[in-house]
């Protein structure tokens, strides 16, 4: 469960960011890149804050 969530809640964030962009402000492009970075630092290092904080939560794998 816990690895579906980790690429539901990144993409969902991802989305919703470009929809903000679009019809709010394109400062939220930030929010995005922010994201985009997390998910790329992970990719080298496998540490990520939204794993720790589903596990914290009770979410199992």
């Amino acid at each position: 469960m816990k690895s579906r969530l980790m690429n539901i809640i990144p993409g969902a964030f991802i989305l919703i960011s470009l929809i903000l962009a679009i019809k709010v402000n394109m400062n939220w492009l930030w929010f995005t890149a922010f994201v985009g970075a997390n998910l790329f630092q992970r990719g080298f290092t496998k540490w990520c804050l939204l794993e720790i904080i589903l596990g914290k939560l009770g979410v199992k794998d």
